[in-house]
Formats: C-alpha cells, structure tokens, sequence
C-alpha cells in the first residue's frame, strides 16, 4: 500500500469529534457549524452510521445531504474525516441476505437493531462493504473538506467472534493454509488428548460451545483467524478508498479495551493509527488506564503521532454506574493524550443525541445546551489547543518497555488455569502502574521487537512465548538490558503446548531458574516474603516452587506452600541482568523491586509527587514537558522554560494548580542536539 499522505492537511493539533447531523433537522447544522467556530473545532468525523441513508436500496444511493454537509462545513473552515458506514449495515440489507447475520458461540443468531452485528466473514457482506466505500471515495476524494478516511467503527466491538456457516467454512480455509494438512493442524492442537483426531477437513469446525471445555489450541487459533477476517474486511474497504483517494486512511481501535484484535498486525495496516478511550468509572485511578491506552497507542504506530479519536467529555452511557467527570477532568484527560503522543483530541460525539440508544452519553454541545460547565470547559479546552499546535510532531520519549503481546493474553485467559485471580489485565496494570508512579515512561512492544533501544523491559504476562522470541529476551540482556519478568510467563509454545522441558524453560538461561511447580493460594490468602537486607514484603494470589540454577535469591517465601524456597531472583547474564518474581507483589513489595532493577538499568525514578504525572515530547528544536496533576493540592516543580498555556517564562519554577496541567517548552538538553 502507498501512502501517500502521512497526515491530514490542516494546522495545528486537530479538535472535534463524531458528527451525526442526519440526527438534526438542516435549520440545527448552521447552528452546529456556527458553535464549532467559537469552540475551536477544525476535524469532524462524518458519515460512520449512516449507510442506511447513503445507499437507500442496494446499489441506489442519495449523496445529496452529504453533498450539503461536506460544502458546509468547508465553507466555515471545518475539516472531514470521513466514513464509510459499515459497522451498521442497513435493514433491507439483511432483509435480503438474511444469512449474513453472525451467529453466536451457544448458536443464537443476532438480530437487527444495534450496530456491528454482520458476519465478517459473509461474502454479500464483503462485497457491500467494497460497493459503499468505492462509492463514497469515488465521490468525494477531491473534497477539499476530506482530509481523512475513517474505514468502518471499532472492529470487534460488540462483534468479534462468528460462529455463522461461512465463518465455518473461512476457519477451514483458514486452517489448510496455516498448517498445510490435516497432520499439521492434529499435531498443532494435539488432538490426541481427549481423542479429538481429524481425518477429513469437513468435520473441523469453529470452537462452538460444548459440554466441557474446548480445545484450547483451537480456541487461540479461532481467536487469530477472527482477527484475520476482520483485518481483511478493513483492507477490502482500504483498498477500495485508495483507488481513488490520496489522503490517509485510518480505523479506530479501541487499544486496551478490546481484546478481538492484534493492534500490532492492525498497526501495518492503518496510514494513522487512531485510537477510543473511555475512562472506566469503576477505577478510581482511571487516569492510569488512560496512561495505558495511550502508551499502546503510540506504541503500536511505530512512536509516530496517533489520533485519539473518540473519548467523552464526562459521562458515557453503557456502564454499570456513568460516573460524570468533574470540573477540569476533560482537559486533564485530554491533553494525558496529547502528552503520549497524540495530535488529535476528538470526541464522540458533537451533539448529545435526543434518541437511541446513547442519548445518556455526553458531548461537546450537551443537552444542557451552551450555558453548561460542560460546554465552558469545551470552548476553553479549544483554545488551550490552539495554543498547543507547535507540539505537534514531537515524540515521546522511552527507556523502558512493557511487553503486550494480545496472541499471549487470548491464550492466557481461556479456561482451566491454575486461577482465576491470574489475568493478563491484572498483571499488566500492576507493573505499568509502578512505572507510572515511579515516572518511568514506557513503551509497549511485542517480545520478537528489537529492545535494545531500551534500559529496561518488564515482562508481566508473557504466558505464551515462542523459542525465537524467548531467544530475542535473552539476546537483549547479553547485550546488557535489565529484563523483569513476572510470575506464569513462558509456560506454552505458540499451540499453546506446555514447553518441553516445563515452565519457563525458554527463559531458564537468562533468569538461572526454572519452576517446578505452581502453587496458587487460596481466595484472601497472603503470603510473606523476607529480602537478604531483612525487608518484609506481602503477597497473594501465586506463588511457585522454584529450583535456582546460578541466580542471586533476593527474597524468599518466609510461610505458605513455598516457605523458605526462592522468591524473588536476580541473575547476570552476559552484560546484563534478569529479575523473576514468582508471586502478586503488593505495592510496597513491587515498588522495592522495581528500585532495585532501576539500579541495574541506569534508570531513575521521578522525584515528582504522587498523583502527578510528567511526560516529555521531544522536537527538532524544543522539549515539551507536560505536568499532569492529580491531586487535590497544587505542585511545584523545577522546570526552566516557557509555560504555553500562559504563555509566561517559569523562571526556572513552574507551580501546577489542583487538578491542573502545565506545558512547558525549554531548549533541548545539549547531548539531544549533537
């Protein structure tokens, strides 16, 4: 694939969000448009549900209303990201291929009425989707409002897995060509456990539900192959876009939220990776999680700038309890974002929707019209933006990574596990949230990347883990890389087959351990762990036996199934060094460790206070240093430059208010401009 514009054509950092104006009658547009000037908005995303308007019947479409719009919001300035409306298909559509309909894992068939609900694995779907993107890019890739492509609507979500007859047939497909014969595919899912064995290719069918557990070889791979099918839809519509259009074309993920897709696979395919985010309500330190999707976010596009796509201005609707955001959140979410990475803060959705099934979610405009806090924080949010633009472009920053590996967590969190308190989700977040509360700035990377761009890599569910990649993990800290790994990491092959040799045996060279078993604790249950300097540390959930093979023990088990046995292990290898950590540290207990491999890797934890995040994004000429602060008390810090948003010279000293952030611009340090 060319690309041929690596992104959009307008200035500044982009501002807006999802625009449904076939919602309003035509006198509330020029009201809309009206209002997007005084709030500062420059992209608009158009189009994303409005197949059914688009193509009236099939091949019969109405471009009218979308001709007004587009010359519209051109006229005041406004640029497009247009959609193709494929994640809602319309009712005639499947009132004439009614076989188009996804079918669920207990064999219910999915109704009409929602969005995302056609088996991307239909042929009629395929070839509609192909007929409504050519359409729309036939028509409007020389408008000059259209400086995006927005290809269909977070792909997996509601809809991911499709147990319908053609995703039957497809995974057969699938299958011969990944494994060559019915051989490879019996050795790969070792169906000779429970006398699964395949003699014909006909009888292989998709993990469908059945009296016990299924399979888990072919729970992964019919996880793979969905991510497939739905890449290959994308790239029907891409590549039906860019036989008539220049400008970038993008999808938007849903980063840590969505678990159908491998956003690394899907980061090759995007010209700009874009991103949705919503706090979630329950976290209390949901700014974390924010963190996360960010840091994926970037991480996944290489480290180039991204798109926050969609996020809320306050509450959303779909949660158990929508916890609205409160006076200043918005910003300090929004410019959390701009700080990881990214160059466009957008929202779903302009204008609160009076009917459907989101009419609960908030908005730009909210019901509450424009004499809400809601709507002042907007507009003021427009403006600090506007302020902002000189950011644009510059890259963040990372010494340490943090492996995600999505083929790794599908498998991981399938049934029958050792326990149900050892998930990827859980693992993950404890370790970022340590680098987060240390100051650390992480990337994310796969455990095949090339590390040796980082001091230090953290490895906190890696339960899946091929040969050639646990030989990558080992190759880094020859090199002279600090490696953390944690707890049920490089148990199974890419089959999800227990490693020859038992577990952790890929990683046994570089940690100089292995473990010989597990031994998970009882719900509630803690254990404690004593360190060589007499330090008491606490954990729950897991730990393990562990032979050590020429690694220094740095904390062992002091009570619980592995009392007096290892707990903690650090091993030189080459120029570098390995960390194990075979149970759930509390806090206390992660943080003293994660000092420790700070030590070896020549990284420094931020002096900053609790609840305040920095991050730096570095350009050709300048550093942009944003504060974030959390707390409910304001923060002084020593930073030496121009405070953007004021405007005003820090004099070497820049006080962040309650719930404030600061952006300060300073000279590069003298080694970054060698």
């Amino acid at each position: 694939m060319t690309r041929v514009t690596p992104w959009p054509a307008l200035d500044g950092i982009a501002y807006g969000g999802d625009y449904n104006p076939e919602q309003w009658d035509r006198a509330v547009w020029d009201e809309d448009v009206r209002l997007m000037r005084e709030a500062g908005v420059n992209l608009v995303s158009v189009g994303i549900f409005s197949w059914a308007l688009l193509e009236r019947s099939e091949g019969v479409f109405d471009f009218a209303w979308l001709d007004d719009l587009l010359d519209l919001l051109h006229a005041n300035g406004i640029h497009v990201d247009l959609g193709t409306p494929t994640a809602s298909p319309p009712a005639w559509f499947f009132h004439a291929h009614p076989e188009a309909r996804v079918l669920t894992r207990d064999g219910r068939t999915m109704g009409f009425g929602s969005r995302g609900m056609a088996s991307h694995s239909s042929p009629a779907y395929r070839a509609a989707i192909a007929r409504i993107a050519d359409a729309l890019a036939a028509r409007y890739a020389a408008h000059p409002a259209v400086v995006l492509w927005h290809v269909h609507n977070e792909y997996g979500v509601p809809v991911g897995e499709d147990y319908s007859p053609a995703s039957v047939a497809a995974f057969r497909a699938w299958l011969a060509e990944r494994y060559g014969s019915l051989d490879g595919l019996n050795a790969a899912w070792g169906t000779a456990f429970w006398g699964q064995h395949y003699t014909a290719w006909e009888h292989v069918g998709a993990p469908a539900d059945a009296p016990s557990v299924v399979n888990p070889a072919q729970r992964l791979d019919f996880a793979r192959f969905t991510d497939a099918q739905l890449r290959a839809c994308f790239r029907i519509e891409r590549d039906a876009i860019r036989a008539h259009a220049t400008q970038p074309i993008t999808t938007n993920f849903m980063a840590n939220q969505s678990w159908t897709t491998d956003l690394w696979a899907w980061g090759r395919e995007v010209d700009i990776v874009s991103d949705d985010h919503y706090l979630w309500a329950a976290d209390p330190d949901g700014h974390v999680g924010l963190a996360i999707a960010a840091d994926l976010s970037r991480s996944v596009g290489g480290g180039a700038p991204w798109i926050l796509m969609e996020h809320s201005t306050s509450a959303v609707n779909w949660q158990p309890r929508n916890v609205a955001k409160r006076p200043g959140e918005m910003a300090r979410n929004s410019l959390t974002h701009l700080a990881r990475g990214a160059d466009a803060i957008l929202f779903f959705q302009w204008r609160a929707s009076r009917s459907g099934a989101e009419k609960f979610h908030s908005a730009m405009l909210p019901h509450a019209g424009t004499e809400s806090r809601v709507w002042r924080e907007v507009v003021d949010l427009g403006a600090a933006l506007g302020r902002l633009g000189e950011v644009r472009g510059a890259r963040v920053q990372a010494e340490a990574a943090v492996l995600w590996d999505f083929e790794s967590f599908w498998a991981q969190d399938l049934e029958w596990r050792p326990s149900i308190e050892v998930t990827h989700q859980a693992q993950v977040r404890a370790a970022y949230e340590q680098l987060w509360r240390d100051g650390v700035t992480a990337d994310f990377a796969l455990p095949g990347h090339d590390l040796s761009g980082y001091r230090l890599v953290v490895v906190p569910a890696q339960y899946l883990l091929t040969t050639a990649d646990a030989a990558n993990l080992t190759s880094y800290v020859a090199g002279g890389g600090t490696l953390v790994v944690s707890f049920f990491s490089g148990i199974v092959d890419e089959n999800d087959a227990v490693h020859a040799g038992g577990y952790l045996a890929p990683l046994a060279e570089v940690l100089g351990v292995r473990v010989e078993e597990f031994l998970p604790l009882r719900e509630g249950e803690t254990v404690s762990l004593e360190r060589a300097d007499g330090t008491r540390l606490t954990a729950r959930s897991w730990t393990e036996d562990l032979v050590v093979a020429g690694a220094e023990t740095v904390a062992r088990y002091t009570d619980g199934p592995a009392a007096g046995r290892a707990a903690i292990t650090r091993h030189r290898h080459g120029e570098g060094t390995g960390w194990y950590v075979s149970t759930s540290l509390d806090a206390a207990g992660l943080a003293a460790t994660f000092a420790a491999a700070y030590a070896d890797a020549g990284v420094s934890a931020s002096s900053v206070p609790a609840g305040c995040e920095v991050v730096v994004r570095r350009g050709a000429a300048h550093d942009f240093t944003f504060v974030v602060n959390h707390r409910d008390d304001a923060v002084t810090l020593d930073l030496d430059g121009v405070e953007l948003l004021t405007g005003a010279a820090t004099d070497g000293v820049v006080t962040v208010p309650a719930g404030g952030i600061a952006v300060v611009r300073s000279a590069l340090p003298e080694a970054a401009t060698r």
